[in-house]
């Protein structure tokens, strides 16, 4: 059960990473967030209700799930914006080794668990993919620091998201109220953000003819999807992790670069010099070896 739950958090992780970036290159990153999150939350809503998933509510998942909502929209926010300005075959390895070694360090610093010779490798490999993903020394245009700086903010965001998901219920009701309290929290910090940023005169909204509302309502099937495949990700997780060895689920969750990748490649053409599809390679690798030490 657990293999299953970890690989569909790759398979959904790994497309919604996909949706994300693509949606972020045609309008802004925090109204992607705001619209696909709150039509999760809406979801959710329903679930909790059905469900009564509110007698479940407890001060360590309240405090663990309000956490995970406070950072989920900053960790989206910068990985949207390194998708849109950056490769994605870059860009989702290297958050995926940063979400990996927020894991492992939780493993570490709460658990009393040590690093391996396996994890110790893994880091060195893993580093080394990061510096050779960003182009550096292989010729050409490097990505840029900021794109760089970026992906390593969301990925710590997301292993932190990740991991107090995870911690705050052990029952299938509780991670739905889990999932449902992180979500309105993630359009609270959202939508205060988008409207300080409308406030200092940045549009909300695409301009031109084919922006404005229209932009969202055609994209609105591709935004439900982002949200409900990202929300559905973090629930699969928290199962996999529930349910099994947590360095297991680590692993074959943290394989979801490899779906975005081959998303970006078959849809988008995309295409990355040699030196940094090695480099993803290695961050992929090394991400692997951490989890499994």
């Amino acid at each position: 059960m657990t293999a299953v739950f970890a690989l569909a958090t790759s398979l959904l992780y790994g497309l919604a990473d996909f949706g994300g970036g693509v949606l972020s290159k045609r309008m802004r990153e925090l109204t992607v967030v705001l619209v696909s999150q709150g039509i999760a939350t809406a979801v959710l809503a329903a679930v909790v209700v059905a469900t009564g998933a509110w007698s479940e509510a407890d001060p360590r998942l309240l405090w663990c799930a309000a956490a995970a909502g406070a950072i989920g929209p900053l960790a989206m926010l910068c990985f949207y914006r390194a998708l849109a300005v950056g490769p994605m075959g870059v860009v989702s390895p290297i958050a995926t080794l940063g979400g990996v070694v927020v894991l492992v360090g939780v493993g570490v610093v709460l658990h009393g668990e040590r690093l391996g010779v396996l994890q110790a490798l893994g880091t060195l490999v893993a580093v080394a993919g990061v510096v050779l993903a960003g182009g550096v020394g292989g010729g050409g245009a490097p990505v840029r620091q900021r794109t760089i700086l970026l992906t390593l903010i969301a990925a710590f965001g997301f292993g932190a998201t990740m991991s107090l998901v995870a911690e705050a219920s052990t029952t299938l009701t509780g991670l739905f109220l889990t999932l449902f309290i992180q979500r309105v929290v993630n359009v609270v910090v959202g939508g205060g953000a988008l409207w300080a940023s409308v406030r200092r005169g940045t549009p909300a909204l695409p301009v031109g003819p084919e922006g404005g509302m229209k932009a969202i309502r055609v994209a609105l099937p591709a935004l439900a999807f982002v949200g409900l495949a990202d929300v559905a990700a973090n629930g699969t997780y928290a199962i996999a992790a529930q349910n099994g060895p947590v360095t297991v689920a680590a692993v074959l969750a943290s394989l979801y670069p490899v779906v975005t990748a081959l998303a970006a490649r078959g849809i988008l053409h995309e295409r990355l010099r040699a030196l940094q599809t090695a480099g993803a390679g290695l961050a992929v690798v090394g991400s692997v070896l951490l989890a499994s030490g």
